[in-house]
């Protein structure tokens, strides 16, 4: 009987210290990707009506937490946003089109000339 608690003790062990490198490394990604939503929700919110490209850093507690450009293209934009934590970084691209823009707010029916491809 006490070979078989110390066998399954051993077994549950075993298990948990192969699973905490996956769960350290899934803790990781969802910290990545929680900065780089931070970028592209700043992005969505600082559409460039004038210029072509803008590009930020976004920093918080002395720390890079996402690196941001928001570009013009035909009819629309994309955003691509990298987020940082530690030494790794994911990079997150996102296109949105000028009606759907206009549809969610974040930009006004004026704003539509300012989308061309003569930019």
């Amino acid at each position: 009987m006490k070979q078989q608690i110390f066998f399954i003790a051993l077994f549950v062990a075993a298990i948990s210290y192969l699973s905490f490198p996956q769960s350290r490394t899934e803790m990781e990604i969802d910290s990545l990707l929680v900065n780089a939503k931070k970028g592209i929700y700043w992005g969505l919110m600082n559409i460039p009506v004038k210029k072509v490209k803008i590009e930020k850093s976004l920093i918080m507690n002395d720390k890079l937490i996402a690196r941001v450009k928001v570009i013009k293209e035909l009819n629309g934009i994309k955003i691509e946003s990298t987020g940082y934590n530690n030494t790794n970084e994911m990079t997150i691209t996102l296109f949105r089109s000028a009606d759907s823009l206009i549809k969610e707010g974040y930009i006004k029916r004026g704003d539509l000339e300012n989308y061309s491809s003569e930019e």
